[in-house]
């Protein structure tokens, strides 16, 4: 044998890939971002895709066939989608999991206040972000509000600053020229949480003459006017500030995406267009789990910890009696989940035999964690084996992943969530430049790539 055929190497994957076709395929996926940036907007829009795609909901009890495909909502957070197999759950199913949530700046409950003729919303980030690169930049508003009256509740949907003519909102930051104390700080600390406040408003009410706070009063005028909102109704809501960018293509070749929410929106749109694009009746029952609350942990009702998953297992299982423990362990799930793409310019965190490179293809990581590979389900042999061959198999261009050197930091996924189920489990996803930052840059490329993988996965 040769050298190159003994050694193993990261190579780019322009002469394996068609780029014109998956240039086409981020269209889509642009699309999608810039109508989902909230998790429940994100289940919205994939709703939509999947009645396109012939799915329908799933009720229990509902007699199902194979070739059935069919999906369940979470909450309006996550959603569940499958295509029953021919093969009997017992003999298990090929799931895919992803989480639709990314980082963001989340309102308080008790949100509005005035100070020095300037209204502003406090603010609570969610997830693992650099603080000051939220500052500055143009910010939308969007979420959900409860408005309760006369004893009812009436649902309301909030977006603020995706139209060309609405108005943003953004956090301001020290000008240079005061900042000399801010300048030395830790970059950690130089914006403080509780700073992070957003601008909202500065012309005051003049309905009513009494009122200190005018600039405020002016705001939940044009709250109540427009939404029927009173300030109470914030106790009610789900609001969040999230980057005013629409997705575009990065570099002179567009080769790249940049947008935000690609953790893990990158991840979850391969793995749901995939099944969408199921042909044939696999053999194996092919799952897509899509969820929140990943960034902080997988907890909640929505998250990846919950039983939701779990309950529309057993509901699919009672239709064939099998009993969904001998599912889950017959079964093999793809993770799906970004990782880190090795960049030059931070080299010094990175490994770079070890990293997934931009344009290489499909990540597989065998582990994610960090200190010692805590909170990983860290994949068998046999199992990367069982990936290598499908992916090869279907000739898709696919490299391997780590989270950075070793104690350089780390991070996880829900990967160990479905392992603790009993499914053999491998973390697989598009490597990500610039992760958890208001604008981050994928490859064309890898997105592709992931699409090519995770459909070939639901076929093996």
């Amino acid at each position: 044998m040769t050298s190159e055929e003994l050694f193993y190497s990261k190579k780019p994957a322009f002469d394996r890939v068609d780029f014109d076709q998956a240039s086409d395929y981020a269209e889509g996926y642009k699309a999608f971002l810039d109508i989902g940036k909230t998790e429940r907007e994100a289940v919205t829009a994939m709703v939509n895709l999947a009645r396109n795609a012939g799915f329908f909901p799933y009720q229990r009890g509902m007699a199902l066939q194979p070739g059935d495909r069919i999906y369940r909502v979470n909450r309006e957070k996550g959603i569940a989608l499958a295509v029953i197999g021919q093969k009997s759950l017992a003999e298990g199913i090929r799931l895919t999991a992803a989480h639709l949530d990314a980082p963001r700046i989340d309102i308080r409950t008790v949100p509005l206040y005035e100070q020095e003729n300037m209204a502003y919303f406090k603010t609570h980030y969610y997830g693992g972000i650099k603080k000051y690169q939220w500052t500055t930049i143009p910010l939308e508003l969007r979420g959900t509000v409860c408005v309760c009256r006369d004893g009812k509740m009436v649902k309301l949907r909030i977006s603020i600053g995706a139209a060309p003519d609405d108005p943003k909102f953004v956090i301001t930051d020290l000008l240079p020229h005061l900042a000399s104390k801010q300048m030395q700080e830790k970059m950690a600390d130089g914006i403080k949480a509780e700073n992070m406040n957003i601008l909202i408003g500065t012309k005051p009410s003049d309905s009513e003459k009494g009122c200190k706070d005018k600039v405020k009063l002016a705001v939940m005028e044009y709250l109540n006017h427009k939404y029927g909102m009173t300030e109470a109704d914030f106790l009610s809501a789900e609001l969040s500030c999230v980057p005013a960018f629409d997705a575009c293509d990065i570099g002179f070749d567009r080769t790249m995406v940049g947008a935000y929410g690609h953790d893990d929106r990158v991840c979850s749109y391969p793995a749901a267009t995939a099944l969408f694009a199921l042909q044939d009746v696999p053999e194996n029952t092919a799952v897509c789990l899509l969820v929140d609350k990943e960034e902080i942990g997988s907890e909640g009702v929505t998250g990846m910890q919950s039983r939701f998953f779990d309950t529309f297992m057993a509901d699919l299982c009672r239709t064939q009696d099998v009993y969904p423990e001998i599912c889950y362990e017959n079964s093999i799930c793809l993770s799906t989940d970004v990782c880190n793409a090795y960049d030059p310019n931070y080299a010094d965190v990175s490994e770079s035999r070890n990293d997934a490179r931009m344009g290489c293809g499909f990540a597989i990581m065998k582990y994610s964690g960090s200190r010692g590979k805590s909170g990983t389900s860290d994949a068998s042999a046999e199992v990367m084996a069982r990936v290598r061959l499908i992916l090869d198999g279907a000739n898709v261009a696919w490299q391997t992943a780590q989270l950075g050197r070793v104690d350089q930091g780390g991070g996880g996924t829900v990967a160990m969530y479905l392992a603790n189920r009993n499914i053999d489990t491998v973390d697989a996803g598009v490597p990500v430049l610039s992760m958890h930052a208001p604008f981050e840059v994928i490859s064309k490329i890898d997105l592709y790539s992931a699409y090519l993988g995770i459909q070939a996965f639901y076929q093996a």
